[in-house]
């Protein structure tokens, strides 16, 4: 019995020794955190969805409140103005940047890009990517698992059964970038977020010859370069049989969606220019009359 309350008082006195030691080894290499850094955290979202380049919110404060220069600091979840308020409270400079926007550009839908196969596997993007180049011909459309709509934390994307297209609600959407990373075709794009979500993109990102493309999908680009032509702002460019249209020097003025033969230039919350009426025969003829008088 004695032999056993020794043991106990023992281990008692030992747990309280070990106990002080490290407190004091606390105490003696703690490390002092600004305060700033929480009141930082507090202002942002809380999502810690990695839009910002960081692992979380705590760390995105962190850089906040250490660093002199904050230009290259973004939350896009949080947005410009409250980007202001947090460089105020700090008494650093915040850049201006314009609201941005995910685009998926595919716009291959059932309809346009039939299956030629059958595909019994993982439903996963990423497996089939690494694997298999989906259930289409064209090896550049979207393979339609989600793995974009399991990555979006905002609930911003969704699959349409009926297309097979993932659908991007810009009201939702936060620009945090998880879809870009998430997508194995790098399908999706940050672009400018107009006024009322108007948009004018490419929606096809094949490289290939424009008979190819045409024989796996119908909506694909050719690369003719008829956008191109009309584009009066130089904003569209022709590369690898590819147009792209530069949402930094778009100016929404819609000819290029006329011009486009296969449909592959989306337009989305605005209406189509009217298309120009040709002269007719019948008016040259008379033209022709009138000058013989």
């Amino acid at each position: 019995m004695n032999t056993l309350v020794l043991t106990v008082l023992t281990l008692g006195v030992l747990g309280i020794l070990l106990a002080v030691i490290l407190y004091f080894v606390a105490q003696r290499f703690k490390v002092e955190e600004d305060p700033r850094i929480d009141d930082v955290e507090k202002m942002l979202p809380g999502a810690n969805c990695g839009g910002c380049g960081f692992a979380g919110c705590r760390a995105m404060s962190e850089a906040l409140v250490n660093r002199d220069n904050i230009a290259s600091l973004f939350c896009p979840v949080a947005g410009g103005d409250t980007m202001k308020t947090i460089a105020n409270l700090l008494g650093k400079v915040a850049p201006d940047k314009e609201p941005m926007v995910a685009t998926m550009r595919c716009g291959g839908t059932c309809d346009k890009r039939p299956k030629v196969n059958h595909y019994d596997g993982a439903l996963n993007c990423a497996v089939v990517n690494t694997f298999y180049v989906g259930e289409s011909a064209c090896a550049f459309g979207c393979i339609g698992y989600g793995d974009c709509v399991d990555a979006c934390k905002f609930g911003a994307l969704k699959l349409n059964k009926e297309t097979g297209l993932v659908e991007v609600d810009a009201d939702k959407c936060t620009a945090c970038g998880a879809c870009v990373k998430a997508c194995p075709k790098g399908l999706f794009e940050l672009r400018k977020k107009w006024p009322k979500n108007r948009a004018i993109y490419v929606a096809c990102r094949s490289k290939n010859r424009g008979a190819v493309v045409m024989k796996a999908c119908k909506a694909g680009c050719i690369g003719c370069g008829k956008c191109a032509k009309v584009c009066a702002f130089g904003a569209i460019t022709i590369e690898s049989d590819l147009a792209y249209i530069d949402h930094e020097k778009c100016k929404l003025c819609r000819k290029c969606v006329n011009e486009c033969p296969t449909g592959a230039i989306k337009i989305e919350n605005m209406e189509r220019l009217p298309k120009e009426p040709k002269v007719a025969p019948a008016v040259k003829s008379e033209t022709k009359a009138e000058e013989n008088k």
